[in-house]
């Protein structure tokens, strides 16, 4: 280019103008073309972050896969898991209830509460019949109620059902003494015994109740008290406390009174509780959840504050 523009006779300062506009005209196209694609990457970037439902992250770098799968492995699979550990003991109280008390929940009390309450936690209809009709071949088991004193001095109520008492004994003994736990005979004079009906905090038409309506409700139905408490999966919901003896009647008063209820059952409430440092409860939480998984452990009840 140059040779060519001086063989014309164009003087060496207008040939430098030349070449200085063709290089800047070069230099700010190539610029366009490299700001162009840092903004389709800023698109692509953006495109991946405003995802309804997901998190904002500040590098383009990151994949979606990998929040799907946190998503799938810290929500997700606990909550299959405790799902499951539901339905597994709830077949097992099943059979329990059908081998004290017959397969017919109209005759059967305690079998006819749980059937309800399979039914409120969406168990399969399949797998509540298969297991009122395995109970007669299931291996039988018996009802314990285990003390235990746990970290910080919270007293521990294990309820199970096991074949084998003695080995379910010494499994949470061992699952005490390695957790800052231990066992007692004193916990059980820390709780009583009542029947409780759980209810979804608004009617069957789907119209929020109140705290003031509930103490109604429990008026009307002949419950002793009400309180707001929280499920499993940290859903609010009220608990009615009643005798035992009319868990039923309570149950399909407030069936009639428009409420929803989830479960009914007798439970062990308690009536002196105690305070715990975060240390002792951060510890005592993780003893529930050794406690919890076994698979012969109905419920674990504490009486911290």
């Amino acid at each position: 280019m140059p040779a060519a523009l001086h063989s014309l006779g164009f003087p060496s300062s207008t040939m430098a103008l030349v070449l200085g506009r063709i290089c800047s005209s070069y230099r700010t196209t190539l610029w366009r073309s490299l700001l162009g694609c840092q903004e389709a990457l800023d698109r692509f970037s953006c495109s991946s972050v405003l995802v309804k439902g997901s998190s904002i992250h500040t590098s383009s770098l990151m994949f979606a896969g990998h929040n799907k799968w946190s998503k799938v492995k810290h929500i997700k699979g606990p909550k299959d898991a405790e799902r499951s550990r539901l339905f597994a003991r709830l077949s097992m109280m099943i059979k329990v209830a059908v081998r004290e008390g017959g397969p017919n929940p109209d005759m059967n009390t305690p079998l006819y509460n749980l059937i309800e309450q399979c039914r409120q936690r969406n168990m399969p209809k399949a797998s509540i019949e298969t297991a009122i009709k395995g109970a007669e071949k299931s291996k039988a088991t018996s009802y314990a109620l285990y003390q235990a004193r746990g970290p910080g001095g919270a007293s521990l109520l294990i309820e199970l059902h096991t074949d084998n008492t003695n080995r379910t004994f010494a499994d949470l003994k061992g699952i005490l003494i390695k957790n800052g736990g231990t066992t007692t005979d004193g916990a059980r004079h820390c709780y009583s015994r009542k029947g409780v009906v759980t209810v979804q905090p608004y009617d069957k038409d789907g119209t929020p109740v109140s705290m003031e309506q509930a103490l109604e409700f429990a008026i009307q139905a002949g419950a002793e008290d009400v309180q707001e408490s929280q499920d499993e999966e940290d859903k609010d919901v009220y608990k009615f406390i009643c005798e035992v003896p009319s868990l039923r009647d309570v149950r399909s008063e407030l069936l009639n009174l428009g409420m929803v209820p989830i479960s009914s059952s007798p439970e062990y409430l308690p009536i002196i509780t105690v305070q715990v440092s975060d240390s002792d409860k951060e510890q005592l939480f993780h003893l529930l959840e050794l406690i919890n998984n076994q698979p012969e452990v109905l419920r674990v009840y504490d009486n911290i504050e």
